[in-house]
């Protein structure tokens, strides 16, 4: 019997499977504005790799959990996320999770959520931003990741997304370059981030969401933690993960 993980995000769905606690397969693909259309499509690319969904236990979590009616149950990607990511790492560390509109920071012992914050009153410090701002410069995501590391320090002091692009034209019309921008433009999430991730003072960090490959972002939120902060590829999928975890937790 296979478990699964379902995550559906305020922008991408991440789906894990798991057998007999071993990862089998992971993937993605962007929420769309429905979220039960989401959970059909996934629904659909399940059954076509040959899982049976009438006999898999399967654990929904995401902004859109209560769309996915095959779900056996949901659960909420806080407790996903602290599980995925002690399934990935076995550390007792504080999460940072950084997602499309919110970000998370939560602290684990042994995978238990201890304590946790969530900053989603603005999209400043998260993946909206960057999508904002990308697109403001004409440049993808992992475009401006990638020139980003190539920048000079630049400041962008706005706390708000909308003033912070305001920002950005002034630079671009005073000719700034463009991977000076961009620099600052991680450079103010990381600030972000460590403005929150400082109520919960941790010696590591583990890293989940859109940032876990940027090494640029890693090495500076590393910096400015004063901490190791650690990530791999498949960390973009804690929430999936752990939320396969739990739902293989389901037959006891």
């Amino acid at each position: 019997m296979k478990n699964i993980g379902i995550d559906i995000g305020s922008s991408c769905a991440k789906v894990c499977v798991m057998d007999n606690d071993i990862i089998e397969n992971n993937f993605m693909l962007p929420t769309g504005y429905n979220s039960r259309k989401t959970a059909e499509d996934i629904r659909q690319m399940l059954e076509k790799s040959g899982i049976d969904i009438e006999n898999s236990n399967i654990m929904a979590t995401g902004y859109g959990r209560v769309s996915v009616p095959y779900a056996n149950e949901i659960m909420t990607e806080i407790s996903c996320h602290g599980k995925g990511a002690y399934y990935l790492f076995g550390e007792n560390a504080t999460v940072i999770d950084i997602g499309g509109q919110d970000t998370k920071v939560i602290s684990l012992k042994k995978g238990r959520v201890m304590k946790f914050l969530m900053n989603d009153k603005c999209s400043a410090g998260t993946g909206k931003f960057i999508e904002i701002m990308s697109d403001r410069l004409g440049l993808t995501f992992e475009e401006l990741e990638e020139i980003a590391a190539e920048g000079k320090k630049t400041t962008i002091s706005s706390m708000c997304t909308v003033f912070a692009e305001s920002e950005i034209i002034s630079l671009i019309g005073e000719g700034t370059p463009r991977e000076d921008i961009a620099n600052g433009v991680i450079n103010s999430v990381v600030e972000k981030v460590v403005q929150l991730a400082a109520q919960i003072p941790a010696d590591k960090y583990i890293l989940t969401g859109g940032f876990c490959e940027n090494d640029y972002f890693i090495n500076e939120l590393s910096k400015a933690l004063d901490a190791a902060v650690y990530s791999d590829s498949k960390a973009r999928f804690a929430g999936a993960i752990g939320a396969a975890v739990y739902a293989g937790e389901l037959e006891d």
